[in-house]
């Protein structure tokens, strides 16, 4: 959340992980953003809006840089047709979409499970075991389960070249880390390592943002790729008869969709954003399984038969992609439509006068607030209200407690809700966002006597829309199916 703004603004937010206490977060990774955070909050010094859209941008072109190399290794080792496939599910599936652009470790560790698996294929281990490095080091420590398998493989190669150049980037990255980490947290110490410690040890009690069951990712993997989803999880079941074709490469680099989806299913924590680092290899097994339509029906001992049901086995490949990217349109377009309330909501602040050291208050949509980016310098405080939530929030940062590297009191190890975290006088609140749904209780916002409505956008309500409806968009009926509450942002009237 605020944490990201850190280093770009003066709008700054403090979670648990940049306590020096627990020293959870990596300066590292937040600075690498600086290569385009810092010349855009110069460039677009009175718009910070501009600023969030630039380092996406950036985000996205890293995202598409990785992917190519994916993608032409792909082709040269198993056609052109296959790579043609990876590439439209890689561009179009929503999954891909939303994560390409996501500021999070996890998406970071994308990035470099795609360069990897690309660099492997067009054999360089040495390179490859680097990036993976990176992915773990840089980004996202748990990701070392996704890129364990061609981490082994790459190692079992050359392992003497493969080995060296781990070392290396490995020394090089955590020294690295370790300097930034002392340079912020004032003390030595490792981000990386004290994140691990502390979610092995099982720090954080975690199940306060919400428990979901063995099965989430899987309905939420089928809503993200649709069909490409399903496909990339039969792969195994093509190998005894596409095994020539694919059997080591391929599979090594498809294995961690089954390591990384068996192991985040064990946990009670559920989150879609954990899944990002396997979303390219699950739209590359979903193009290995439609290639091989053919395979199923071919005789082995004929590899040129022209038989009929070979040739709708052909057909059927280009059907089936336009099927699944028909159906990804679909799931983007319900996400945009849908949800994108919260984002238009807090751009229209930047457009309204108001007094300056307004205070803007946020409830139960904690969750949705998008960043200090969006909140216009006429705001003086963003402070949550206690709707019930008993979790620990995000504190403004207070650079009276030692800066960087303060331990403040208030956090805690166990993510438990502290009693300073919420405004108690909700009188003082200027501003107040929140989202009114057709339920049988009155929210704050429902009393036109306080507060006086300035914007207020439809929003899906999941609860009450049919779940086809409102996972995917389906013409004339997507709205007439679906019911919808409303995003608000209010002003609390003048006496």
């Amino acid at each position: 959340m605020g944490i990201q703004v850190m280093v770009l603004t003066n709008d700054k937010w403090c979670v648990l992980g940049c306590s020096s206490q627990f020293a959870l977060r990596s300066y590292l990774y937040l600075l690498f953003h600086e290569i385009v955070g810092r010349p855009a909050s110069w460039l677009f010094s009175e718009d910070k809006v501009r600023v969030f859209y630039a380092v996406r941008f950036f985000l996205g072109l890293l995202s598409v840089l990785t992917d190519t190399v994916l993608v032409v290794a792909l082709s040269r080792k198993y056609g052109k047709r296959l790579a043609t496939y990876a590439l439209a599910m890689l561009c179009l599936t929503s999954g891909c979409f939303f994560a390409s652009t996501s500021f999070l470790p996890s998406s970071f560790s994308m990035y470099a499970i795609s360069l990897a698996s690309g660099l492997f294929l067009l054999d360089k281990p040495a390179a490859a075991i680097s990036v993976a490095v990176i992915g773990v080091i840089l980004g996202w420590p748990f990701s070392i389960l996704a890129f364990l398998p061609v981490t082994l493989y790459s190692l079992s190669r050359k392992f003497k070249e493969a080995f060296i150049s781990a070392a290396v980037t490995s020394i090089i990255l955590l020294a690295l880390s370790i300097v930034t980490d002392f340079y912020y947290y004032g003390k030595w110490t490792s981000s990386v390592l004290n994140l691990l410690i502390y979610n092995v040890a099982g720090g954080g009690e975690s199940h306060l943002y919400g428990t979901e069951g063995p099965l989430y990712y899987l309905r939420n993997g089928f809503n993200n790729f649709n069909f490409c989803f399903v496909l990339a999880l039969l792969f195994l079941g093509i190998l005894p008869i596409a095994k020539k074709k694919y059997a080591p490469d391929l599979l090594i680099v498809i294995s961690p969709i089954y390591i990384w989806l068996g192991f985040m299913s064990l946990q009670p924590h559920k989150e879609e954003r954990f899944l990002y680092p396997i979303y390219p290899l699950i739209c590359v097994a979903a193009s290995a399984v439609i290639e091989s339509f053919p395979d199923f029906f071919r005789s082995k001992y004929n590899p040129y038969d022209r038989s009929i049901i070979v040739t709708v086995a052909k057909v059927m490949r280009p059907v089936v992609l336009s099927l699944i990217l028909y159906a990804s349109h679909a799931r983007t377009f319900s996400l945009i439509n849908g949800y994108s309330a919260p984002l238009e909501v807090y751009k229209i602040l930047e457009h309204h006068d108001a007094e300056n050291n307004s205070v803007l208050c946020i409830g139960s949509e904690w969750h949705r607030f998008p960043s200090s980016f969006f909140i216009p310098d006429y705001v003086g405080q963003v402070q949550w209200i206690d709707d019930g939530f008993r979790g620990l929030l995000p504190f403004p940062f207070n650079s009276t407690l030692g800066g960087t590297a303060a331990a403040p009191p208030y956090f805690n190890d166990k993510n438990m809700a502290s009693d300073k975290q919420y405004l108690h006088d909700v009188v003082a609140c200027t501003f107040l966002v929140e989202l009114q749904l057709k339920r049988p209780y009155l929210t704050r916002g429902s009393d036109l006597s306080t507060w006086e409505p300035i914007a207020a956008l439809p929003y899906l309500d999941r609860e009450l829309s049919p779940a086809l409806y409102r996972s995917f968009f389906i013409p004339y009926l997507w709205q007439e199916k679906n019911v919808f509450g409303m995003y608000k942002l209010l002003k609390r009237r003048t006496t």
